[in-house]
C-alpha cells in the first residue's frame, strides 16, 4: 500500500528527450521526489524537469518515452501531463501529443504582469489578515533564505536557494484567505521559475539579499504600500534580467539552454 504521507527522497533518473529538430539528449537528474501516488510522482518529476530546463522548451513529450525514463506506467504519466496542461507547463498539441511550451519575451512579459497583479493582491490580503503565526513564518523563512544568501548567494547552491526563496515568498502571502488567489499565484510563480533559471548566472549586479530584507521589514511593519511596491520591483528586476538574456539569445550571443542555470 502506498503511504499517503509525503516524504522527500533523492532519486537519480536518466531522462531522454527529443527536441523539435530531432536531436535526442540524455540528462542525468538528481532531485527530490514526492512519494505519493504514481501520478503525483510523475507530476512532480515532470514539473521539476520542465521548470529547470532539463526538458527544454519545445521538447516533444512522448508518453512511452517518459514512462520508460521515469519507470512509471503510461496512465500516471498521462494524468501528470494533463495536470501540467492545466497549469500551462505542458502544451497539448491536438491529437499529436504534448510538448513543453516555448519561452519568449512576449510570454515572459505576460507572465510577469499577471504574476505581479496576483501576488501583490495576495500580499495585500496577507498583511491585513496575518496573525502571530504568520509573522513567525515570515521571520523563520527569511532567516533560512538570508543564511544561504550571506554564505554563498544563489550561485553557490542554486537548487537550495530556490527552495528557500520559494518558501519565503509563500510565507509572505500565507495570510491571504482567498484560495483562488493563492492557487493562481502559485501557478504563475512556477511559470516565472522557468524563466528565473535563465538568470542565475547573469544577475551579479543585483543585491537580492537586501531586496528580501526590505520585503521582510515592510511586511512585518504591515506597511502595505511599501511592501507591495517592493514586491513589484523585485519581480520586475528578475524579469528584466531574463528579458535581456532572451534578446541576446535571439541574436545568437546568449546562453542556449535553461539547463546552464542549474549546473552550479
Amino acid at each position: 500500500m502506498i503511504c499517503n504521507s509525503i516524504n522527500l527522497v533523492k532519486s537519480a533518473v536518466t531522462i531522454q528527450h527529443q527536441h523539435l529538430g530531432g536531436r535526442v539528449a540524455t540528462i542525468s537528474t538528481d532531485y527530490p521526489v514526492i512519494l505519493g501516488t504514481l501520478s503525483d510522482r510523475a507530476y512532480q518529476q515532470l514539473k521539476e524537469d520542465i521548470v529547470r530546463g532539463r526538458l527544454a522548451p519545445g521538447t516533444r513529450l512522448a508518453v512511452r518515452q517518459l514512462s520508460d525514463s521515469y519507470d512509471i506506467g503510461a496512465s500516471p504519466i498521462r494524468e501528470a501531463l494533463h495536470r501540467l496542461v492545466g497549469e500551462g507547463l505542458v502544451a497539448a498539441i491536438g491529437q499529436r501529443g504534448f510538448r513543453v511550451p516555448p519561452i519568449s519575451v512576449a510570454d515572459l512579459q505576460d507572465v510577469t504582469r499577471t504574476r505581479t497583479l496576483l501576488e501583490i493582491e495576495a500580499l495585500r490580503q496577507s498583511l491585513r489578515n496575518g496573525d502571530d503565526d504568520w509573522e513567525a513564518q515570515v521571520v523563520a523563512s527569511f532567516h533560512q533564505l538570508n543564511k544561504i544568501e550571506q554564505e554563498t548567494g544563489p550561485i553557490g547552491d542554486f537548487k537550495e536557494w530556490e527552495r528557500r526563496n520559494q518558501a519565503f515568498h509563500e510565507a509572505l502571502v500565507a495570510g491571504c484567505r482567498s484560495h483562488w488567489v493563492q492557487r493562481l499565484s502559485g501557478i504563475l510563480h512556477d511559470q516565472h521559475r522557468r524563466y528565473r533559471y535563465l538568470s542565475v548566472h547573469y544577475s551579479g549586479h543585483r543585491h537580492v539579499a537586501e531586496e528580501h530584507a526590505a520585503l521582510r521589514d515592510a511586511a512585518l511593519r504591515r506597511d502595505e504600500q511599501a511592501a507591495c511596491d517592493m514586491l513589484r520591483v523585485h519581480i520586475e528586476r528578475t524579469a528584466a534580467t531574463v528579458e535581456e538574456i532572451l534578446r541576446l539569445r535571439e541574436h545568437g550571443s546568449g546562453p542556449t539552454s535553461t539547463a546552464r542555470a542549474d549546473e552550479s
